[in-house]
């Protein structure tokens, strides 16, 4: 595998971290809805949201 340069591992954090904020938003506000297509629509981006970061997770 080749090296990671300094501007990519900062890239990678700024966007893991905006992925892990994402996620945490997005599960409370599906927390706190009551109607439920709202409620799957924010649990699907928060599930999106997750399997992002995890994947951008392979590359450290």
């Amino acid at each position: 595998m080749s090296e990671i340069s300094i501007l990519d591992l900062q890239n990678l954090r700024h966007l893991i971290g905006g992925y892990s904020t994402t996620h945490c938003k997005m599960t409370d506000y599906a927390s706190k809805t009551q109607d439920p297509e709202i409620k799957k629509l924010f649990q699907d981006a928060a599930d999106s949201a997750m399997k992002n970061k995890q994947e951008l997770m392979k590359f450290l």
